[in-house]
């Protein structure tokens, strides 16, 4: 089965959730729901979304979701109490932020969709505390935009989309490369035309099959 093939995205997504590992925040037939019908969230629902992603940084996804489910449940009794929170999660930076975006998640979510684009979108996410461009692009998704994470596994599926050795040089995750973004990009339209499927739903089984081992290729 050729690589970059429709059947072999397929065949990957079909893997995935075989094992059961198809989710992020969300599950697999959520996060494609809403990339094909974007949802308007209320303001608790883009505070939840961004606390996710906030957890999410370093951590493997079981235990980002075991501690934003802990954290949200705090949250739900005591409101964002950060001498509670912090007892949950002791990093106080990630626990500040996720305070912060609480207090004001109505401004944030109405300014959120005031914007007229989706790049204005994930600029303006990218503004919020303790949210880089990587991370903007994350919760971009989860609330509908479909975008993708240029994340260190994209970039390398996408240099070897591209079958040009030179662009492993620049593979950066920290500072995204020009040329390594557009042949990510390259890699996703042509995907896209393949299955019909949303870009940011791609991203979520690229990322999912590569963070698993599912890729040989990457190993």
């Amino acid at each position: 089965m050729d690589m970059f093939s429709g059947d072999w995205l397929g065949t990957l997504d079909a893997r995935i959730r075989n094992a059961g590992m198809d989710s992020d925040a969300q599950s697999f037939d959520e996060i494609r729901r809403n990339l094909t019908n974007p949802p308007c969230v209320t303001a608790d629902e883009f505070f939840t979304a961004a606390a996710y992603v906030i957890l999410a940084g370093g951590f493997s996804q079981k235990t980002a979701k075991r501690k934003h489910a802990e954290i949200m449940d705090c949250i739900a009794q005591f409101g964002a109490d950060f001498d509670r929170l912090i007892h949950l999660f002791r990093n106080q930076n990630k626990i500040a932020a996720i305070c912060k975006i609480w207090e004001n998640r109505t401004a944030y979510r109405d300014a959120f969709y005031a914007c007229a684009t989706d790049d204005a979108r994930l600029d303006f996410l990218g503004t919020l505390p303790h949210i880089g461009r990587i991370t903007a692009n994350h919760l971009g998704r989860n609330l509908g935009l479909d975008v993708v994470k240029y994340d260190i596994w994209i970039q390398r599926l996408g240099v070897l989309y591209a079958r040009n050795p030179a662009l492993h040089e620049k593979i950066n995750n920290a500072n995204l490369d020009g040329d390594v973004r557009r042949a990510c990009d390259d890699m996703f339209a042509h995907l896209v035309r393949e299955t019909g499927w949303p870009r940011g739903y791609i991203d979520v089984v690229l990322w999912k099959s590569a963070q698993q081992g599912l890729i040989k290729e990457l190993i």
